[in-house]
């Protein structure tokens, strides 16, 4: 059986997770063809949108009853280290859409574990099912936004972005600093605050249409890598969501995320193993370099040099360290029955993520030395990976506050919350 390319990161797929994967690795050469164009010009081609589309992941991470191919973490992070392969940028923007879906998987559990009211049940499950369906049977792509440039200590995400009610729906205002496919995506989700709600009871969920009067992008994204993404933000000003298209129950949101079994809302980890999946291609795209290449006087590869050697093995290492963080993190959040409390869980993974982002950028940085001066154009394989890991370092929050979280927690037994709200100033 030929392996997948999702198998050098979870290598004990279940035969259902097999025929997941197998889709991806369907599409992996057409996304592969399209990628150095879209890094060279800074674009993400709506093309892809529809190959994800025809091929039924979008709907990965979606039950089956909605439409979806019924995956879970497992498959999310293998499709999105597979395709961080061959193009992480739209590896990148699949990873926000499939977050999406968990808005509305986890407000459905949060409502069967009783957490709404008769009253609210009923608009949590319209909302929710809608979401999914749109993802799901009708394979649209659901752009997600809630980053935003104000900071707060205490939490990682801070929202400002209000929701003000009007009749038949509601105005959103406020300016989203992150967030990928604007103006490729079908659809937003874009979280905001109830006006006058100054905590995270707050934080609802609305379905922004993509030709919605009163939206734009926020910037030109124009960064040192990840260039087909988008990344234009997005800003919203008086933006009119219908009712239908809003789950504007107080305490939805924080409700949800409370029945993620581990950390957060259980998914980032899929996001880091982009990152590793870069690593992984830089280090293929070397070792075929110098085994491939001999040297003029011997005839011998340029890998048996002591030089080669001595980069390989530090690639080897550093690339094995960033798939063992990953493989553990994806095993504790996977994990019905989690081997430890949640509370450590969430401790660890605020030092993997920023593991796994820095030893998958010394993979690159090892590549680059192997393949030389001829290996610095911008679009061969060690250039980019360089360009795209080291967005990383930052994308994934870095991680030296990963790790200082991580210490203050064992310390003072204390986590730090994921969202905060804070007022319009």
């Amino acid at each position: 059986m030929t392996k997948l390319t999702a198998e050098y990161l979870i290598d004990d797929l279940t035969p259902a997770e097999r025929q997941r994967a197998e889709r991806v690795e369907a599409i992996l050469p057409t996304l592969k063809a399209r990628a150095e164009a879209m890094d060279h010009d800074g674009f993400l081609d709506p093309a892809n949108v529809r190959t994800l589309s025809e091929s039924g992941l979008l709907g990965l991470v979606v039950p089956e009853a909605y439409g979806g191919l019924g995956g879970g973490l497992r498959d999310w992070a293998a499709a999105a280290f597979a395709m961080g392969t061959v193009c992480p940028s739209t590896a990148l923007c699949y990873f926000f859409h499939n977050t999406s879906a968990s808005r509305g998987t986890l407000a459905l559990a949060a409502m069967e574990a009783g957490k709404f009211t008769e009253e609210e049940a009923p608009v949590v499950q319209a909302f929710s099912e809608k979401l999914l369906r749109l993802m799901g049977a009708d394979g649209q792509w659901m752009a997600n936004f809630a980053s935003e440039d104000v900071k707060s200590e205490k939490a990682a995400i801070t929202i400002q972005t209000t929701a003000s009610k009007v009749d038949g729906g509601w105005l959103l205002n406020g300016s989203k600093s992150f967030g990928c496919t604007t103006g490729v995506a079908d659809m937003y989700l874009v979280t905001a605050s109830l006006e006058g709600v100054d905590d995270a009871s707050g934080l609802c969920n609305y379905i922004v249409r993509r030709d919605a009067q009163g939206q734009r992008g926020r910037m030109k994204w124009d960064a040192l890598g990840m260039r087909g993404t988008a990344t234009e933000g997005l800003v919203l000003e008086n933006v009119f969501v219908a009712d239908d298209d809003a789950l504007a129950v107080r305490g939805a949101f924080a409700r949800s995320c409370e029945m993620s079994r581990t950390s957060f809302v259980g998914n980032q980890v899929a996001a880091s193993v982009i990152y590793l999946g870069g690593a992984y291609a830089a280090y293929d795209a070397a070792m075929h370099q110098v085994t491939t290449r001999k040297f003029a006087d011997t005839g011998r590869p340029i890998g048996t040099g002591e030089f080669q050697q001595q980069l390989i093995g530090t690639m080897y290492a550093d690339l094995q360290t960033a798939i063992l963080w990953a493989q553990r993190q994806v095993a504790l959040e996977s994990n019905p029955n989690p081997p430890i409390p949640k509370a450590e869980i969430n401790a660890f993974w605020r030092t993997c993520k920023g593991q796994i982002a820095e030893y998958s950028f010394k993979v690159a940085q090892s590549a680059l030395k192997m393949m030389g001066t001829s290996g610095t154009g911008f679009s061969m394989p060690a250039s980019r990976a360089i360009r795209d890991l080291a967005m990383g370092l930052v994308q994934a929050f870095p991680a030296e506050r990963g790790r200082l979280q991580t210490a203050q927690f064992l310390v003072e037994g204390a986590e730090q919350l994921g969202f905060g709200v804070v007022g319009k100033s």
